[in-house]
């Protein structure tokens, strides 16, 4: 290391450039971080400064060679590391060791109300990215399930600020541990991707505040985040990824975020505001990156040239780049230089555990009834009553890893549902396709000619009129226009003529198990008919075992919804007001549900949901006994203690969810009828009871007074 630092010193003297020093500070990390910055920023030019602002590549931004400060390395993937792609294209590299650990999307994480699952995923995924040598880790989203047509829905935390605020930390601290920055987004406001790129987004500062920030908020001030995606759309005329309100008054002065704002790929639009706005690094802005290949360059970008020009023009302040600059040396230091992470690791039979935990976890239990009052529920199966098990499904054997947009993973390993059932239940298992989607593709349809679903269909009724059970495997996939980036559903009901095909089965057979995998809500037509039905969303490496699992009763189901499932799209309340609520006429859109997001509007309005946020089942039953409180009034500086006893009643161990809501019912706003503060699972065994005890406190009864904070 002291030759590198002997050849540094004389090239920058050769050069006439800045020399470093005998012992230069910032490479001794023994210093404060903050005298380590300073000593470095006092190194630079102003050329070094500017250039480490953008993009160099299409996942790396540069650090300051002459100096020994690396470059920062990014990857995509809240749910696994992307493959490596070429330095100026989208085009796959053909690496052949970039096969990754696929673990469950985070609309799964979410679903397992356990934060101790959000720390194991977050330390798994950021062992891998440590080990592929990432110093960005472009994850997790908490941004809030607004509509179920959102086609970016399932990488994110639900409908819930708290719930996905809880989650949030947990994941963020796992993966920092290993010296790799968590990039929370997309903040804010990206509810959509319909016309995410410039849709203008007006809403309320109540809802803004009490929906859609606290879930960033915790990133920062409890999960102490590194870095933070800007994202597309605009918010109150300003896009987002240079937006005075968001990223100079709420994240960094309020919020005092100490890290790093880095656009949405293409998401800067303006020099000025993005050098006064609190932009620090512009990745992706309409460029290959070779002049080859486009007249516009990474020099080119809003924060290079342009920027570099006001700056020695006097237009913008030098402040701007002493801070930019500062915030991207401290992420390097917590990244690439710093020597005391772990080495990481890569595919691991204990990563492929966790992904499989996470996935068993969170899989929900939606209905589970009997067909009449003489026979027991459908689940959990006992294999010994079948002696044809019929598996129809495309998505039994589809890989869901593939598709989706920015979040396509390369697995090493990704076990199907129909092995997985194959493995646990053996040539009792038979399987029929029934419906065909088309490959997984980003922004155009793959059209199934009529003749293929109806052959498909067709030949799985056949099959299942002499089944003994069926098993049908279906819902959403990750290609254009289903849970996919850059376009949102069309249709809230189940596609590729799925409808159709269930009501078929039902016909000639109603011994059904429904496996459900998608990342949002469903209309379901057929649930009175059906009596078993699984939400199974998209689980990653381990998907069939954790479905064999939770199926066969190995594993009792514990997972929670973290968003609900309107009957009709119409019951959800961002479609009850019309076009300019959702989608928005294409310029604009108001968030006219206000506060009302979700469980909050189901209940507040009285519009019953299919299955409510916090539902799911379990194979067992639990007993809650009855509430005391330590105070009749919440103090006014204090706590409030809330405990009940649970007791697992039933002749199987599980895990319950208890979920504590308040309500006010005399207030001078409108307030929901009922809003989730704290949760906790507990894992009981047959007969076994156990305290809960949760703690209030005033901050978890205020709300947002707008009249109060403008001064009215």
């Amino acid at each position: 290391m002291k030759k590198q630092f002997i050849a540094v010193f004389i090239l920058a003297a050769s050069l006439g450039l800045p020399a470093l020093s005998q012992t230069p500070v910032y490479l001794d990390e023994t210093k404060p971080l903050e005298e380590r910055v300073k000593d470095a920023l006092s190194r630079m030019t102003l050329e070094e400064k500017v250039k480490m602002c953008h993009a160099q590549s299409k996942f790396s931004s540069p650090g300051v060679p002459r100096l020994g400060i690396p470059e920062i390395w990014m990857s995509d993937g809240p749910h696994g590391v992307r493959e490596e792609i070429q330095w100026n294209s989208w085009n796959v590299a053909s690496w052949t060791n970039d096969s990754c650990t696929a673990f469950p999307a985070l609309t799964c994480l979410a679903a397992t109300w356990n934060p101790d699952m959000s720390a194991l995923y977050g330390k798994a995924i950021g062992e891998e990215a440590r080990y592929r040598e990432k110093d960005v880790l472009l994850g997790p989203g908490v941004n809030i399930y607004r509509t179920p047509l959102n086609g970016r829905n399932f990488e994110y935390m639900g409908e819930d600020p708290y719930l996905a605020s809880v989650m949030v930390v947990p994941y963020i601290q796992g993966v920092q541990k290993n010296g790799v920055a968590a990039c929370v987004k997309h903040y804010a406001l990206n509810n959509q991707e319909l016309w995410r790129g410039h849709i203008n987004v007006e809403l309320s500062d109540r809802a803004l505040q009490e929906i859609y920030l606290p879930a960033f908020k915790a990133a920062v001030m409890q999960g102490h985040v590194w870095s933070i995606m800007g994202s597309y759309n605009k918010v109150r005329g300003q896009h987002a990824c240079h937006n005075e309100l968001l990223l100079q008054r709420i994240l960094k002065k309020d919020w005092k975020f100490d890290g790093v704002v880095i656009t949405d790929w293409g998401g800067a639009h303006d020099t000025r505001e993005a050098a006064l706005n609190g932009l620090d690094i512009e990745m992706g802005s309409y460029t290959n990156g070779l002049t080859s290949e486009s007249a516009f360059t990474y020099d080119d970008y809003y924060l290079a040239k342009p920027y570099l020009k006001m700056l020695k023009e006097g237009s913008v302040p030098m402040s701007t780049i002493d801070d930019k600059a500062s915030r991207i040396l401290k992420l390097i230091f917590r990244t690439a230089m710093n020597s005391q992470k772990p080495w990481g690791s890569f595919t691991s039979e204990e990563h492929y555990s966790v992904a499989r935990k996470v996935a068993e976890e969170g899989i929900v239990l939606l209905q589970n009834k009997a067909l009449s009052k003489k026979e027991k529920a459908l689940l959990p199966l006992d294999a010994t009553k079948y002696n044809k098990i019929l598996v129809v499904g495309e998505n039994a054997t589809r890989r869901l890893t593939e598709g989706g947009g920015s979040s396509v993973l390369k697995v090493k390993q990704e076990i199907s549902t129909l092995d997985g059932l194959r493995a646990k239940l053996g040539d009792k298992i038979v399987y029929t396709q029934g419906y065909e989607s088309g490959r997984a593709m980003y922004d155009h349809v793959d059209v199934v000619p009529p003749s293929v679903t109806d052959s498909l269909r067709a030949e799985a009724i056949k099959q299942a009129a002499d089944a003994d059970l069926v098993i049908y495997v279906g819902g959403l996939n990750k290609n254009h226009l289903q849970d996919c980036e850059a376009g949102d559903r069309l249709s809230y009901e189940l596609p590729f003529g799925q409808n159709d095909l269930i009501k078929g089965l039902l016909h000639v057979n109603r011994k059904m198990v429904m496996v459900l995998l998608s990342g949002n809500a469903v209309e379901m037509p057929w649930v009175k008919d059906v009596p078993s039905i699984i939400q199974g969303w998209y689980l990653g490496s381990e998907t069939g075992n954790a479905i064999a699992n939770i199926l066969t009763g190995e594993v009792n189901p514990s997972g929670k919804l973290p968003f609900s499932f309107p009957v009709k799209l119409a019951d959800n309340g961002a479609h009850a007001f019309g076009e300019i609520s959702y989608p928005g006429d294409s310029i604009n859109q108001e968030y006219k549900e206000d506060i009302l997001v979700g469980y909050r509007w189901h209940d507040t309005k009285k519009i019953p949901a299919l299955f409510p946020f916090g539902h799911g089942l379990s194979y067992t039953t639990f007993a809650y006994d009855k509430a005391t409180l330590s105070s009749k009034q919440m103090p006014a500086e204090g706590s409030l203690a809330i405990s009940l006893k649970v007791k697992n009643n039933g002749t199987l161990g599980g895990k319950e969810v208890v979920q504590l809501y308040v309500g006010d019912e005399k207030c001078s706003v409108v307030r929901p009828l009922k809003e989730l503060k704290k949760f906790a699972k507990v894992a009981l065994n047959p007969g076994e009871e156990k305290l809960i005890t949760f703690t209030l406190t005033p901050d978890d009864l205020k709300f947002y007074d707008e009249a109060s904070v403008n001064g009215k």
